[in-house]
């Protein structure tokens, strides 16, 4: 059975377009117009993922759409918003979406990003280790991580990202190489918000003073690493 895509977008145009470029990628496409609609398919048909516009006409928003979503299922999330919408998009990712697509935007990297989010989103993982840094440990195989004892609920994205930065403790590494080399998500420019936001999510969750953090470090100028102690 092919993967079920939900698209959620208003603009008709804009929704025709990308459903005509996935469904050439092989994927079966369900269109909603508004947030209503987009909430009942997403309850009623089980999408493999979901492309949300956030700018939604009707009394449900992208955003509540996004939350609803993200506190009810782990089905993944790309957002298609504009650039007049940074706010938004900073907090959709905090609510948990897998990334971002900015309009006006090519179809093709519509169905890449898709592409990256799935695999990443359906990929075992190979490794059975625990990896510990100071309080913080990660059980890969369980996907699971507590700080002093205590479960930490995250996301996929920041799980993924803890594990890429737990692996080699001291060592830095640039926005692009965590976007590409440890999420599958090919850069563009402009990505490194995205890289920013999840940090900042994964130190209110596992820091005790997220604005001084003594974990998850920035390297000013190149990107972030995990204190090795």
């Amino acid at each position: 059975m092919p993967d079920t895509i939900l698209l959620i977008e208003d603009e008709a145009q804009i929704a025709r377009t990308v459903r005509l470029y996935l469904e050439q990628a092989g994927y079966q496409v369900m269109w909603a117009a508004d947030g209503d609609q987009g909430l009942a398919a997403f309850r009623h048909q089980e999408p493999t993922l979901i492309l949300l516009d956030l700018n939604l006409p009707g009394g449900i928003d992208g955003l509540d759409i996004c939350r609803t979503v993200c506190r009810e299922s782990n089905v993944p999330i790309i957002m298609l918003t504009a650039r007049r919408e940074e706010i938004d998009k900073l907090i959709g990712l905090e609510m948990g979406a897998d990334d971002y697509i900015t309009k006006p935007f090519s179809p093709r990297e519509v169905v890449a990003r898709v592409r990256t989010v799935l695999r990443r989103a359906r990929q075992p993982d190979e490794h059975s280790e625990i990896l510990q840094v100071g309080d913080i440990q990660v059980d890969l195989a369980g996907r699971t991580v507590t700080v002093g004892g205590t479960p930490m609920n995250l996301t996929r994205m920041e799980f993924d990202l803890l594990v890429a930065l737990m692996r080699y403790p001291g060592r830095v590494y640039t926005r692009p190489q965590l976007l590409e080399q440890f999420l599958g998500i090919p850069y563009y420019e402009g990505d490194e918000r995205t890289v920013d936001q999840h940090i900042k999510n994964l130190r209110q969750k596992i820091e005790t003073d997220p604005r001084h953090p003594r974990y998850i470090l920035t390297v000013r100028g190149v990107g972030y690493k995990v204190a090795e102690a």
